[in-house]
């Protein structure tokens, strides 16, 4: 039986996966035994916090994740969370269970789940996972780095073969609206275009146009990424074909792109949001989200942080447009 006097944290993950979370719920249950206090690890996201689904964690629970993509935990999108009847019962949960604060793992979605249960009287600190990077409030969110070498290695074997064919290929990646991956990816990659939801983009333009420019000075091969939900790919490569006479495949990169072992600089963001987290815990501080900001772990209001719009990085994507041509 717990202490009276022993603080009680509960840490979940919810939302799309990340490679990183498991870096991130290791330092928290890490970093939290070794505060004294006990740790419970609640599978399913939210949707586990409603119903209980709760295990208390050890130094050893956590060995040999660190390097797994995923989360240990496992996730879930929660449709009854979001109403007032479904937060209450992870309220009366939390105090079934004794817990004194949360450390919640996700996106945008996961972070407002957070601010509402804070409200209710359950301290809440939020830690960016996400490989789309739209967080506004932070300069880098876990599980990005990972996806975006996943992409990059993908479209560079892409590469090859439309070098070998004088193809052009239309590169679905991932991003919900948010063209951060798709951005830094084409830049990596030497996309001949870039297509995504932040800026205006006419395909005749920016597609064909550019493409056109391009066979004048001997290139023969392309390269065009598009952010997940723009268009149709499949239909843009039969576009470009049509009007430019380059043979044109598309590929979506799809789900490979949230998977994998998490690259050294998501493992080690997690761990240091992890411990962040679990400080503010130990010091009654919630309502509260980790951010990176000019290389610096620091924390933000969560109402504010949910408030902000973030763009793409303008000087990346001018550079793209010099460069690649």
């Amino acid at each position: 039986m717990n202490d009276k006097n022993q603080k009680v944290i509960g840490v979940l993950t919810s939302g799309g996966d990340a490679p990183g979370m498991n870096a991130a719920i290791r330092a928290v249950v890490r970093s939290g035994i070794k505060k004294g206090m006990q740790v419970l690890g609640i599978r399913r996201g939210y949707n586990g916090l409603m119903n209980g689904d709760a295990s208390e964690m050890n130094i050893r629970s956590v060995s040999n994740v660190l390097h797994r993509g995923g989360t240990m935990l496992l996730s879930a999108r929660c449709m009854e969370f979001k109403t007032e009847e479904g937060q209450m019962q992870a309220v009366g949960v939390c105090k079934e269970l004794g817990i004194d604060g949360l450390v919640i793992i996700g996106g945008d979605g996961s972070f407002r789940g957070a601010r509402a249960l804070s409200l209710k009287g359950v301290p809440c600190i939020g830690i960016p996972g996400t490989i789309d990077n739209d967080i506004a409030c932070t300069d880098y969110t876990i599980g990005f780095d990972t996806a975006l070498n996943t992409a990059v290695e993908a479209i560079d074997r892409l590469r090859d073969t439309s070098e070998s064919h004088d193809r052009c290929s239309v590169i679905e990646v991932m991003g919900h609206g948010a063209g951060h991956l798709a951005l830094y990816a084409s830049v990596a990659c030497g996309g001949t275009s870039c297509w995504v939801n932040e800026i205006g983009f006419d395909v005749d333009r920016d597609v064909i146009g550019k493409m056109k420019n391009s066979l004048r000075t001997g290139k023969h091969n392309f390269i065009i990424i598009v952010s997940e939900g723009i268009t149709d790919v499949h239909a843009l490569a039969r576009y470009i074909e049509e009007n430019t006479g380059v043979e044109s495949r598309a590929t979506v990169l799809g789900h490979i792109q949230r998977g994998g072992s998490p690259t050294a600089r998501d493992r080690i963001i997690a761990s240091q949001m992890g411990c962040y987290a679990v400080d503010l815990l130990e010091q009654g501080i919630g309502n509260r989200v980790i951010i990176q900001k000019n290389s610096q772990i620091i924390d933000y209001d969560i109402l504010e942080a949910l408030t902000m719009k973030k763009g793409l990085d303008e000087n990346l994507l001018e550079v793209h447009n010099i460069i690649n041509i």
